[in-house]
């Protein structure tokens, strides 16, 4: 698995994650909801995601770097 679908998967388990915990638990979780949609956006622009560094430390792989393997 590379960062790039790592990432993808995380922000998606953590919305669905923030949508249960918003139905079941507080309404406030929302704003966790919020918070991996704005840090989505930003990083569209930036390139900047403190998650993809840390699971490229974590030893996965980017897309380039597989790619370069072949």
């Amino acid at each position: 698995m590379s960062v790039e679908r790592g990432l993808t998967a995380f922000a998606g388990f953590m919305v669905l994650l923030s949508v249960a915990l918003t139905y079941y638990a507080h309404p406030y979780f929302v704003w966790l909801t919020v918070f991996v949609g704005a840090n989505l956006f930003q990083q569209s622009f930036t390139g900047f995601c403190p998650a993809s560094m840390l699971m490229h430390k974590l030893g996965l792989k980017t897309e380039r770097e597989l790619a370069a393997q072949n």
